[in-house]
């Protein structure tokens, strides 16, 4: 069992666009930051309570914004402050693969031990 994180992109896309994305939740241990569940929710103007949301709390882990996350973030790796937010949650849960569908974070391959991959 894979330790995997979801970028808040590839967390939309399994809960609106693609849902056939799910079935890596079966076998693996799969993070998330709260973070995603508020710009979700902002940018599709979900009104709350939502069950999508409710439903989603069951199959998922989640890493807390802490001041570390948010200091180191503040610093590196790339421009995008959300971004650092999203890779420093994901190496501070050691996470084996961050899931992704930005084409600037692919490039990266790697954050520390992290592999950043757009599926599995």
């Amino acid at each position: 069992m894979a330790k995997v994180y979801l970028d808040t992109n590839y967390f939309i896309d399994i809960l609106e666009r693609d849902r056939s994305k799910r079935s890596f939740l079966l076998n693996n241990e799969v993070f998330v930051s709260p973070l995603s569940y508020h710009i979700y929710s902002y940018i599709s103007k979900k009104k709350i309570p939502n069950q999508l949301l409710l439903n989603s709390l069951r199959d998922l882990s989640f890493v807390d914004l802490s001041t570390e996350i948010l200091t180191k973030s503040l610093h590196n790796p790339t421009s995008d402050l959300e971004d650092n937010i999203q890779l420093h949650s994901a190496s501070s849960s050691h996470c084996d693969y961050f899931l992704t569908s930005d084409k600037q974070l692919l490039k990266m391959k790697y954050f520390g031990e992290v592999e950043i991959v757009e599926g599995l």
